[in-house]
């Protein structure tokens, strides 16, 4: 290579051929310090850029995610709700097939009882009995029993002062008193 440089240069000493190649390499050197301190300067400012762009692109993903999670998270409450109303019918379409009183039919049967009570507290302390009615929840074609019909009003007996006044009947009182069924 060297030859190469000598025949090119023809005339032109070998002191002067190392200084062109001399500066020549140094005009290298600086335009690669340039090109880095360019490189530098402007690879901050790109730098800067992407992460602006970064920022926005995960602020717009973070929305549609969260778009989306809430989305996903309506239709499965939607569903649960559902599966819990089936669930909740099932039961009690069996339980009433086993003859379980549903929660209506004890609430029922529990103002009949404390109506029934009052009337029975009402007779033995001699007191008119208030009229007892009770209302048709039921279609006719369904069971009736005589405990639906109205209790009538009796005489009032009159209490001698030697008669005891008999202690209040509650519920509790009424319902001790019904024939225990007995589980089969």
């Amino acid at each position: 290579m060297g030859r190469k440089l000598k025949e090119l240069a023809g005339s032109v000493t070998e002191n002067q051929l190392a200084a062109t190649v001399k500066e020549s390499a140094q005009q290298i050197w600086l335009a690669g310090l340039g090109a880095f301190a360019k490189a530098q300067e402007e690879g901050g400012k790109v730098f800067d850029a992407l992460v602006r762009e970064g920022e926005s692109i995960q602020a717009k993903t973070r929305k549609m995610t969260d778009e989306r999670i809430a989305q996903v998270a309506g239709k499965a409450a939607g569903t649960w709700d559902r599966l819990e109303q089936v669930f909740e019918d099932r039961v009690a379409r069996a339980l009433g097939s086993l003859g379980v009183p549903s929660k209506q039919d004890i609430d029922r049967l529990s103002k009949r009882v404390v109506d029934l009570s009052a009337a029975v507290q009402a007779l033995t302390e001699g007191k008119a009995v208030p009229r007892v009615v009770a209302k048709a929840t039921k279609p006719a074609a369904e069971e009736t029993s005589l405990a639906d019909e109205p209790v009538s009003a009796k005489p009032a007996v009159r209490r001698t002062a030697a008669a005891k006044k008999a202690p209040p009947v509650t519920p509790a009182d009424v319902l001790s008193t019904l024939p225990q069924q007995t589980a089969e």
